[in-house]
Order: structure tokens, then sequence, then C-alpha cells
């Protein structure tokens, strides 16, 4: 048994799958900023129903992220 978990390949998180799912999440946020009228990463005074869901949407994409993508192994 030992001499076959010494010979298996490692793997590594996947820093690189996190990356790019970050990327994913934050290209629909602007998207989704856009698509209601607004400029994504500008600060309003109170944000308006249809902001509060883009980064609703936002927050469980990037929690998505970093369950999945962040253990996701990469040889």
């Amino acid at each position: 048994l030992f001499t076959t978990l010494a010979a298996a390949a490692t793997v590594n998180g996947g820093p690189i799958a996190y990356g790019i799912c970050q990327t994913g999440c934050n290209t629909v946020a602007v998207a989704c900023y856009a698509g209601a009228g607004f400029v994504f990463g500008v600060a309003l005074p109170a944000a308006p129903p249809a902001i509060m869901a883009c980064n609703a949407a936002l927050g469980t994409c990037s929690a998505a992220c970093a369950t999945v993508a962040l253990f996701a192994p990469t040889p």
C-alpha cells in the first residue's frame, strides 16, 4: 500500500481554476449591473433591488468557486 501511494502522482488545489471561476463570476456581475443600467464598482448611496440581486448572485457564484474550483485537483 505504501509503495502504491508513494508512486502516485501528487495533485495540488486548483488556484488557476479558482481564478478562472472568479473571473467568470465577475464577468457575469458586470453584465448584470450593465443590464440594470449601472456600472459595476461605482458606489451608490442606496443600492436598488436590481443591484442587490446582482450582488447576491455574485456572492453565490464566488462561494461556489471557493467550494469547488479551489479544491479541484491540478496535476
